[in-house]
């Protein structure tokens, strides 16, 4: 097929990439634009969607929005059977979605109509979801709305956010050829309401961690904050990032420290971290944090 692809993050590579192995035609790749990034925060960084996209050899476009009449057309003419969309970014108006002669199949990270939204990976693993999936949906004007051409799932388990986005990328990038293979033999079922869940952006407030809180829902949080945004402390005023915690049986105000290894008190139980980073440092154990960093069996986080 001739296909115009749509995608922005780390989790929408590898589908381009398994169009191109498919042997489809990429006519073009819409991405979000270049962002300010680099280690000073102020030269412009290009997508990793841009980046893959551009070592294909593929023609990127970066417009900032696609409600623009000469946007839509620049768009309707490159005359495509297909757009693929995974991760984009943009809201695509109904000039888009109709544009292409097959319309727009989105690789959505969620057992849908659970967690339409932004974050389905994060909410899903917050939320304590036993699995969760990844779908192929034709798009319509609604937000994650659309009927689903073919599903897979899996286990979440321990997976961290990272670990699950890029089972489900390499996921979702699998089911979108075969479906690309013989659209007539998936056809789009539509979605029932019931168990719909909304998957909100990630606040970085909510990073956080509230001792307050149960030791497993922190736990959950320290999962689906890893990679970003970090849940994180504050240890004499330095904040530190908790990136992998054990849960553990524990008693005492949430927030204290119970021992020399650093399990702390939750609203029930407590977690130890085992996994952390102090700002500008790299990620280690907490033994070795607490090497340098010592905190006092007693101290309230």
């Amino acid at each position: 097929m001739r296909i115009v692809f749509m995608g922005t993050p780390d989790f929408a590579v590898p589908v381009l990439d398994a169009l191109v192995t498919a042997g489809h035609e990429v006519a073009a790749a819409y991405c979000q634009p270049p962002r300010p990034g680099g280690r000073r925060g102020r030269e412009l960084v290009a997508s990793p969607v841009q980046h893959r996209a551009e070592a294909l050899g593929i023609d990127v476009r970066t417009p900032t929005t696609l409600r623009d009449p000469e946007a839509q057309a620049a768009f309707a003419a490159l005359d495509t059977d297909v757009a693929v969309v995974a991760a984009y970014g943009l809201i695509l108006p109904r000039p888009i979605l109709a544009a292409p002669r097959h319309g727009c199949l989105n690789v959505h990270g969620s057992l849908l109509p659970r967690w339409r939204g932004a974050a389905p990976v994060q909410r899903a693993i917050l939320a304590g979801d036993v699995e969760t999936g990844v779908g192929i949906m034709q798009m319509e004007a609604g937000l994650d709305t659309g009927p689903v051409r073919l599903e897979g799932r899996t286990p979440i388990d321990r997976k961290t956010a990272g670990d699950l986005t890029t089972e489900l990328a390499a996921l979702g990038a699998r089911l979108m050829v075969e479906v690309l293979a013989d659209l007539p033999s998936y056809p789009a079922v539509p979605q029932v309401e019931d168990g719909m869940t909304y998957a909100p952006k990630i606040d970085k407030a909510e990073a956080r961690i509230d001792f307050a809180q149960p030791a497993i829902a922190i736990e959950r949080s320290v999962r689906a904050f890893n990679p970003a945004p970090g849940a994180w402390i504050e240890i004499a005023g330095e904040r530190v990032k908790i990136l992998a915690a054990e849960i553990e049986h524990g008693d005492g105000e949430p927030g204290t420290v119970l021992d020399e290894r650093m399990a702390i008190a939750c609203g029930t139980g407590a977690i130890r971290p085992t996994l952390v980073q102090r700002a500008g440092r790299s990620a280690g154990p907490t033994a070795e944090l607490l090497r340098g960093f010592p905190v006092a069996v007693g101290t309230r986080l």
